[in-house]
């Protein structure tokens, strides 16, 4: 069709009509595999370009999320096993959502975006069958990503409660962890998820071959701030008096959320004060500043942290105790198995001693004796 509509345009003659490689590719992007109709499937259109610092995080989603999916032979040839499944956390607002996204616009990938709050539902069985579902189409729809919002929801730690909430998120993880195991047999399907309480996730997930990898996402420093300021001011009309540096350096403890609000309220400021504005000022910047205030502190910063550090040492304590346990059975094991004998030698030698002391006391008395 759209070489008919071309030649149509161009008033060509029929002998002329032909299809070349521009038709089939206008065909593939208004024609999509019917599998994925009724689900968002698309490729996110943020880019890493339009996140600002987090230099670190960005490179090891590169090399855990895009040369997996864009370079697979050479996995294969290496015979290297790609990451599974990837695990955001950090403070709320520090770009993870974000991160994924441009992680699967970098790798060109179907991304399927689930929150925990959807796959709740009155009705037993729905929220399993809808991340079943999700599943069996990011297969069909590979290379794909599926993205868990609020992981912590879906993924909950089980034991304790037994009320209805918590038996639909032990069936949700059960679903869950089926379906991560089997994506050792499928190929270009990788799962991301983001939370802001790693804590309250199951520590099942938290093993390789589910959740290879764990990455902090940190609130900005003072460079990242930069960045992030500079992200989001590219397209505003800027007076030459805005510093974009010492904005960053009076903004400690702010997370990326906070700073675009900062930049998006600093223009309002501007058209508030005169709707004809042609650029923003420092002075609107500097109102909005004086009126925000971090939602982080920094107790909460080190919490966030030290979660990987507290998670090793949970793991070391606990290696610890089942090794302190192990070798206090065997101990026990042992002194049960060798009672009997260690008290039959103790007898014996306790015998040989009272022997010996009456032997001793007799030979003295007869020499008293006879003397």
């Amino acid at each position: 069709m759209s070489a008919v509509r071309k030649c149509s345009d161009s008033n060509l003659e029929d002998s002329s009509y032909s299809i070349n490689m521009e038709d089939w590719k206008h065909a593939r992007s208004v024609v999509g595999p019917s599998i994925t109709r009724g689900v968002t499937v698309e490729i996110p259109k943020v880019s890493w370009e339009d996140i600002g610092g987090l230099k670190d995080i960005k490179k090891k989603l590169q090399q855990a999320v895009e040369w997996p999916l864009k370079h697979s032979e050479a996995f294969e040839r290496l015979g290297v096993s790609p990451s599974r499944g990837i695990l955001l956390h950090g403070p709320p607002g520090c770009s993870k959502t974000t991160l994924a996204k441009a992680a699967a616009h970098a790798a060109q990938a179907s991304f399927f975006s689930l929150s925990g709050a959807e796959l709740y539902s009155m009705y037993v069985g729905e929220g399993e069958a809808l991340l079943r579902n999700a599943f069996r189409r990011a297969r069909l729809a590979a290379p794909s990503i599926i993205f868990f919002d609020e992981a912590d929801v879906v993924a909950t730690k089980r034991g304790g409660s037994s009320s209805g909430s918590s038996t639909v998120g032990e069936r949700l993880l059960s679903t869950l962890l089926t379906e991560m195991d089997g994506l050792e047999q499928a190929k270009g399907i990788l799962v991301l998820a983001a939370t802001n309480r790693p804590h309250a996730i199951d520590a099942a997930l938290m093993r390789p071959g589910r959740f290879d990898l764990v990455l902090y996402v940190p609130p900005p420093d003072l460079e990242a701030r930069f960045e992030v300021l500079s992200v989001h001011t590219r397209d505003m009309k800027l007076n030459n008096n805005v510093n974009l540096r010492q904005i960053a350096e009076d903004t400690e403890l702010f997370t990326g959320a906070e700073l675009e609000g900062l930049c998006r309220e600093a223009g309002i400021v501007a058209l508030r004060e005169n709707i004809s504005a042609t650029v923003v000022s420092d002075r609107h910047f500097q109102t909005v500043k004086k009126s925000l205030k971090p939602a982080l502190t920094k107790e909460e910063v080190a919490s966030y942290s030290s979660f990987m550090n507290n998670r090793s040492e949970r793991s070391a304590h606990s290696f610890e105790s089942i090794s302190s346990k192990r070798d206090n059975k065997q101990t026990k094991n042992l002194l049960v198995f060798a009672g009997p004998v260690t008290i039959t030698v103790i007898s014996i030698a306790m015998y040989i001693g009272v022997r010996y002391f009456l032997m001793s006391t007799e030979t003295s008395t007869r020499e008293l004796t006879s003397t």
